[in-house]
């Protein structure tokens, strides 16, 4: 069986484009900027999230230095990415999970306290970090995760052929990229058979548990393409309303990473 944490690390290793990680730049200094006071003035952004972001801030040679002086925190994402590795691929797997756990979180909790927002139910404890921002604790959570990782990483293959089959050489390319990059043969056929389904957007929402898991796999489907044909904008208002995502929550989660509504 795949560890699809790892195979996620390695996906955003091999595939996550400049604008992908503009967007993952914007959430993690929005995270950064507000998550603490969401938490009840907790120090910093959470477990998880703080770690990635005192490694990007390690890559600048400065810690004290702002991300934003350096051309943001994406363009760090990007050299980090390029410099491979099994540390930056764990970091990136947690970072990544801890990224998307965070503006689900934001998003949710926005929503049900902002103007419109009525009905919005956050599925999480008051002042509690939502498991992502922090390590799983029991074989339970740790299960919940690995099954979260999977639905991340079909919702961004998903995103991918929303606007018609995924051609043979960008199959062929990434394939070679997965290979080079040392991921196992299993994970390799497990990404490859993914490519190759053709896409049923109602059999995968029949597979998301909650309104949370909903919220993460929508904002990690904004890393995955630039969003700008009209398929690929239908894709992503059939999967909020099939999962019952609130237009506030989309709001938020489009705010949070940066993408025009």
């Amino acid at each position: 069986m795949a560890n699809f944490g790892d195979l996620l690390g390695s996906f955003l290793q091999i595939n996550l484009g400049q604008s992908g990680q503009a967007r993952m730049g914007n959430a993690l200094e929005d995270l950064q900027a507000n998550l603490g006071q969401m938490l009840g003035g907790q120090g910093g952004a959470g477990g998880l999230l703080d770690g990635i972001l005192g490694m990007a801030k390690g890559q600048l040679g400065n810690a004290a230095e702002s991300p934003l002086q350096a051309g943001g925190l994406g363009a760090v994402l990007g050299s980090m990415l390029g410099g491979g590795g099994d540390s930056i691929k764990g970091a990136m797997t947690g970072g990544a999970l801890a990224m998307l756990a965070g503006v689900a979180f934001k998003a949710l909790t926005n929503a049900g306290q902002g103007q419109g927002g009525a009905g919005v139910q956050a599925p999480f404890s008051a002042g509690q970090l939502p498991l992502g921002l922090k390590p799983p604790e029991t074989a339970a959570e740790e299960e919940v995760v690995q099954d979260k990782a999977r639905l991340i990483l079909n919702g961004m293959i998903n995103m991918a052929k929303a606007d018609g089959e995924i051609s043979v050489d960008e199959v062929q390319r990434i394939a070679g990229k997965a290979q080079s990059s040392g991921m196992g043969q299993q994970d390799q056929a497990w990404l490859m058979a993914q490519f190759r389904e053709p896409l049923d957007l109602d059999a995968f929402v029949a597979e998301i548990p909650n309104q949370e898991v909903a919220a993460e796999v929508y904002a990690a489907s904004l890393l995955a393409v630039e969003v700008d044909t009209d398929a690929e904008r239908d894709y992503l208002r059939q999967f909020a309303q099939k999962t019952g995502l609130h237009p506030m929550v989309v709001q938020h989660i489009h705010a949070s990473m940066g993408v025009a509504v």
